[in-house]
């Protein structure tokens, strides 16, 4: 397998791991975990880590939704982020979250374990 490939799989096994959730049955109650997503403009976004990215600029608030992966009381309210453009790319592929730029990370929109290409570009260093 080339090494472009074993990147792209790399992340993407990466984006897939982030997005389970685990629990945890130590207590004798389960105890979740939510992966970080972020919803902006109708759109649900998941973070991506190792993406080389610049910062653009602000778009507005974005929302990261509550948690409620044991199916009981939510216990986490909803919080409001900046969400940023990713200079080179559409904010409907992607986008960066974060109180500062500096701080930003990057979430994009896929399906599954398939990334937009735009995103695989930036993972490839293209």
């Amino acid at each position: 397998m080339r090494r472009v490939g074993r990147s792209v799989m790399l992340a993407a096994s990466m984006l897939v791991s982030a997005v389970a959730c685990t629990s945890d049955s130590s207590d004798g109650e389960d105890a979740g975990s939510c992966a970080y997503q972020i919803r902006y403009q109708g759109r649900t976004y998941s973070d991506l880590a190792n993406v080389h990215f610049t910062v653009g600029k602000k778009l507005g608030d974005a929302t990261n939704p509550p948690c409620d992966d044991t199916g009981g009381d939510i216990t986490d309210p909803a919080t409001t982020v900046t969400a940023y453009k990713v200079d080179g790319l559409s904010p409907e592929v992607a986008i960066a979250v974060g109180d500062t730029p500096s701080q930003a990370r990057f979430v994009a929109v896929y399906s599954g374990s398939e990334l937009p290409p735009e995103v695989k570009k930036l993972l490839n260093g293209s």
